[in-house]
């Protein structure tokens, strides 16, 4: 009797127990077969003995066959999931018969991925190039990846990744030129990149993707700095926005809401790659995973691909790692986790395709874990035998993985392998010719409308005010709500208060400027998306652009109800992040620019956590990579006494990166200010980076307040000159609250012989309007104050500006002595400090 006959005649006899001793067994491999699994490229390290498995009696076989399908060169870690629906999908497409493989098609992209390297290899010996050769699987794994994405709907893919493999990922899988690749070896016509641009494997890339079906994929490499996986975030960003632009093409088409969400999520899929030590060790990838499933920044699913090549620069996993795998960390998600020996493609593909299937059938995340080795150095000019002599003399004997996988199928690449070299060669000689450097991207027709380049004289076109009318029926809006909804009483009392300012009966504050803005803005068809911690309220109990019912706790935005046809209004508390949500902000608003993207920080300087995006993206995007973005960062700023940490933005960090028109960095001095300056970033016809220095006990001073007529001006005003005082000896020059502290004391002390002139906009330098402010008053001594410390805030930058436009007329400063810190953490010796800034700011002896 064969032993299929043997377990039915027993299964039948036995039901139910033998079915469970069964399950039981296998449940040991579901749960800890990958431990047991056959991951190591190179035979490096001792291979893992065995478990000890406790066999019901008559049940040895099962344990076989589950050994069979979970010990094998792909581990699944997925018994963690909470869902039973997705261990058992997963345990379907582990325990079934292995599904056919296209081999010679395999085995052509790992001919492609080798050759095009050993070509940078022989052509530009000695140039950093971060070669793919160890993990060539890499291009088939995507290409498959791709193909049976295709065949699900997805129409898009973001594809984010660092710099080893990327030029062979250009070309292989996003389908530029090789001649295109080439060329920015040899770099020629290096005037066009001066003081800009980037090396090649930094750049992002656009192409499309075909499948053998005809299916069409468009591709989006997106640029990355050398910080690995600060692109993370970047890349979802990027994705939820492509997401909801379809949603809202699926909208006008008439589809509903929630199916029109989910539609934009099965179309674009992102594919994040990793390298490992990065995966391990950097924060921002825990940050962006903890994105998955958040409201507002959920995109139905990422495929993580760790290019795991078992070192980090010199560094191997014991000393990078505190854990068995680089992957653990995205144990804290219920996502399943595939680790997979990279010299088995038949293997690599499988996950491939079970990846892809699951994260469309489920709209979760995928890690997978391709295991391989890295033939050279971290790049082509180190000598890793130094520090890892016997690693690199095992992968010295270890050959490419085309001619074992193709001697494994029984084929000879040699036809095919002389063909691709040649066809390589020849588009490297195409390069030679060259005289231009590609661009590698093509910008989507939506940016048709907006531009970069300089900051222009177009802002003073721009009209951003409104009627007194158009402000009255506005806030109708916004201070509505649903009939027996109870609202809070003192959000009531504020409602209350906004109507009486938008009726003339009282002055705006900030929270209500902003709001109307808002309002302005989503009716005339320009979405706005606000994120941030505690946005919704606002840190400084401001704003309240949600209502929150006091019985039930059901929420209701009035900002998505002002009118029918209106646009987009987002508006969403984030997790305990700075890096993840602001890469993430910045990618919305590269890939939907008709966006007004704000992201607003508890307090200024908690922007020092994503100072990397800050830096690489935000500020230097356009130079590096031609790329534009008009993302707002609101960052609180003020010296109240509150301590170094709730006091600078560190504005003094944006003025140093301010050049070449590349932002905009301002703070208005009242809420009429922030209100046209919030319209004229979203009516620009070009997009750059706005950061402004918001307030926090400014928004309710009343000084800063504003009346409806002010919100009919023509706009934003970059100077606020001062026309209240004739002939004053001193003009005293500020941004921010210290402006209003001085303007109190010039009452009190009833000085007509001194100016308080506000510069709102401090980047790009406001040159006519400060010299018409500066020529109004031609006999004053000039005098910049500044609450921050004389290592801080706007000093260097201001006072040669003022120093050259004041002529022969003496400038000096006032500001608080040179410090480490930001600001003192006692309120007492906060008020000492200012009153002798003022004291010196009107002339006193110090």
């Amino acid at each position: 009797m064969s032993t299929k006959v043997k377990r039915a005649v027993e299964t039948a006899g036995n039901g139910a127990v033998n079915q469970e001793r069964r399950a039981a067994t296998f449940d040991v491999f579901r749960r800890w077969g990958y431990l047991q699994t056959q991951l190591d490229p190179l035979g490096q390290y001792l291979p893992p003995e065995p478990f000890p498995v406790a066999v019901p009696e008559g049940e040895e076989d099962a344990a076989v066959e589950a050994r069979g399908f979970y010990c094998g060169t792909i581990g699944a870690e997925f018994m963690h999931i909470a869902s039973a629906e997705q261990r058992e999908w997963l345990e379907q497409q582990m325990e079934r018969e292995t599904p056919a493989v296209d081999q010679k098609r395999v085995l052509t992209g790992l001919i492609k991925a080798e050759i095009f390297e050993q070509v940078i290899q022989s052509r530009y010996l000695g140039t950093k190039r971060f070669s793919l050769e160890g993990l060539t699987v890499l291009i088939p794994f995507l290409e498959r990846t791709l193909e049976v994405s295709a065949g699900l709907g997805v129409t898009t893919a973001i594809m984010a990744m660092s710099h080893r493999g990327r030029l062979n990922v250009m070309v292989n899988t996003v389908g530029r030129e090789a001649s295109e690749i080439f060329t920015k070896f040899e770099d020629v016509d290096p005037r066009s990149t001066m003081g800009g641009g980037d090396v090649k494997y930094h750049m992002g890339a656009s192409g499309e993707y075909v499948s053998p079906a005809g299916e069409r994929i468009d591709l989006r490499l997106v640029s990355n700095p050398s910080h690995l996986e600060a692109v993370d975030p970047v890349a979802l960003g990027r994705t939820r926005a492509k997401q909801t632009r379809v949603e809202d093409e699926l909208k006008t088409d008439g589809l509903k809401g929630d199916d029109a969400g989910l539609s934009g999520q099965l179309q674009v899929l992102p594919v994040v790659m990793h390298g490992d030590a990065a995966f391990a060790g950097q924060g921002i990838v825990a940050e962006t995973l903890n994105m998955a499933t958040l409201r507002g920044y959920n995109v139905g699913g990422t495929i993580h691909v760790i290019v795991n090549n078992l070192l980090g620069f010199t560094a191997v996993p014991e000393e990078v790692n505190s854990s068995r795998f680089a992957t653990d960390i995205a144990k804290r998600l219920p996502i399943p986790i595939f680790h997979v020996n990279a010299e088995d493609p038949d293997a690599v593909m499988r996950v491939a395709g079970i990846a892809a299937e699951y994260r469309h059938k489920f709209g979760s995340d995928v890690v997978v874990d391709l295991i391989g080795y890295r033939r050279h150095g971290h790049s082509e000019v180190d000598d890793p035998t130094v520090t890892s002599p016997k690693r690199y003399a095992l992968i010295a004997k270890t050959p490419e993985l085309y001619k074992t996988y193709a001697k494994r199928i029984g084929v000879d690449p040699g036809a095919e392998v002389a063909a691709t070299q040649k066809m390589f060669l020849e588009e490297q000689k195409e390069a030679t010719q060259a005289d231009t450097i590609p661009h590698l991207s093509v910008l989507p027709a939506y940016w048709d409308n907006y531009c970069g380049g300089g900051l222009s004289a177009e802002d003073a076109a721009i009209r951003t005010g409104i009627d007194a009318a158009a402000v009255t029926k506005l806030a109708a809006g916004l201070c509505a709500y649903p009939e027996g909804f109870n609202i809070h009483p003192k959000v009531k009392k504020l409602y209350e208060q906004r109507m009486e300012m938008a009726e003339g009966k009282r002055p705006f504050d900030y929270g209500m400027a902003e709001l109307v803005a808002f309002g302005s803005l989503v009716t005339a068809g320009t979405p706005v998306r606000l994120t941030g911690q505690d946005s919704q309220r606002g840190t400084f109990n401001q704003r309240h652009s949600v209502l929150t019912d006091v019985e039930t706790e059901a929420k209701y935005t009035p900002l998505e109800h002002m009118a029918e046809g209106q646009a987009r209004f987002e508006v969403y508390n984030t997790f305990l992040s700075e890096a993840a949500v602001l890469g993430y902000e910045y990618g919305y608003s590269r890939d939907y620019p008709e966006t007004l993207v704000l992201w607003e920080a508890q307090f200024g300087d908690f922007a020092n956590g994503a100072q990397i995006i800050i830096d690489q993206f935000i500020a230097a995007g356009e130079a590096k990579w031609h790329l534009l973005s008009g993302i707002v960062m609101l960052l609180p700023h003020g010296y109240e006494g509150q301590g170094p940490e709730h006091s600078s933005a560190r504005l003094e960090r944006y003025l140093q990166l301010a050049a070449q028109d590349n932002m905009t960095i301002a703070q208005p001095s009242t809420a009429a200010q922030y209100f046209h300056l919030l319209r004229r970033q979203a009516m620009r016809s070009w997009r750059k980076p706005l950061i402004v220095m918001t307030p926090k006990s400014m928004l309710r001073h009343p000084d800063a307040s504003s009346t409806v007529a002010d919100l009919a001006v023509d706009g934003f005003m970059n100077v606020v000159p001062d026309r209240s005082v004739t002939n004053p000896r001193r003009l005293l020059i500020c941004s921010g609250k210290i402006g209003h502290n001085l303007r109190v004391e010039r009452e009190k002390r009833k000085d007509t012989g001194v100016g308080i002139v506000f510069v709102d906009q401090l980047y790009p330098w406001p040159e006519a309007e400060m010299q018409a402010a500066l020529d109004m008053h031609p006999g004053a001594e000039v005098v910049w104050v500044q609450e921050e410390p004389a290592n801080m805030g706007a000093l260097f930058y201001v006072m040669p500006e003022l120093r050259r436009m004041a002529r022969d007329r003496v400038v000096i400063s006032v500001k608080r002595s040179a410090s480490a810190s930001p600001a003192t953490g006692s309120a007492k010796a906060h008020d000492l400090e200012e009153r002798a800034l003022i004291d010196l700011a009107f002339g006193a002896k110090g």
